[in-house]
């Protein structure tokens, strides 16, 4: 799932490879009790929607129409009616998950940017949602150009994340969304909750805020808020504009 990256002139902490701590000495969770899960392909997260046949439309106008974003971004992000079993290593023995296929369609004024395919799926119980990968196309003139950051859990050495924790949202909590050596490291920092949103979509309460980081680039820092019943509403200046309900 795209880190869409906001470069910060000065970082107030050092971003450091997996395993190691950073300057405030507070790791990132990198290993998750996934032994533990029945995992489901449809989910109750309430800020995280694994409802098939969703849609949610984002576009940044009101951030340029500011000045303080100099191109046009449009993002629609598809809960699919289709799912994909992914087999990987769990406590020693070959599991296959079937997970949900969510497809996010990026332009950049007005011009196909990305299309990726990104595989989820829930923990029973806990209502965490773990990310399994991506296939990644990237367009430049209306040809694929790129499949960087692509991964897939038991592929290479990769495991999977989660995307979004179940229960209750604790501030300071961090963890890996992607554990993918060498490929895609994005992780969260849970930095805000009980916020109120107001976006084009509705006015929203008891949101919450997760900034994101890779130590794959080291200056990259994304700020995204969700909340209850909607889910992602906010992209670093990507607002939800519409909801398209199954």
């Amino acid at each position: 799932m795209k880190l869409h990256s906001v470069i910060i002139g000065a970082l107030a902490m050092a971003l450091l490879p997996t395993g190691i701590v950073a300057k405030d000495k507070r790791e990132f969770t990198d290993s998750f009790p996934l032994g533990e899960c029945e995992f489901t392909s449809v989910g109750e997260n309430r800020y995280f929607l694994l409802q098939p046949g969703r849609e949610a439309h984002f576009n940044n106008f009101q951030c340029v129409a500011e000045g303080a974003c100099s191109e046009t971004e449009e993002l629609v992000i598809s809960v699919l009616n289709e799912t994909r079993d992914i087999t990987l290593t769990i406590n020693g023995e070959a599991t296959t998950v079937r997970t949900r296929i969510v497809e996010e369609t990026e332009t950049v004024d007005g011009q196909l940017a990305e299309i990726s395919r990104n595989f989820f799926a829930e923990c029973a119980g806990t209502q965490d949602v773990y990310y399994f990968g991506e296939e990644v196309d990237i367009y430049q003139d209306g040809i694929i150009v790129s499949h960087e950051g692509e991964w897939l859990a038991g592929a290479g050495g990769a495991a999977p994340g989660i995307i979004m924790p179940g229960g209750a949202f604790l501030l300071g909590a961090r963890y890996f969304q992607e554990v993918a050596p060498g490929v895609a490291l994005d992780r969260a920092e849970h930095i805000g909750a009980g916020l109120a949103m107001e976006v084009p979509a509705g006015n929203l309460d008891d949101c919450v805020e997760v900034e994101e980081t890779t130590p794959l680039d080291k200056q990259a820092v994304s700020t995204k808020i969700y909340c209850p019943g909607s889910g992602l509403v906010f992209d670093d200046g990507l607002e939800l504009v519409l909801v398209i309900e199954p």
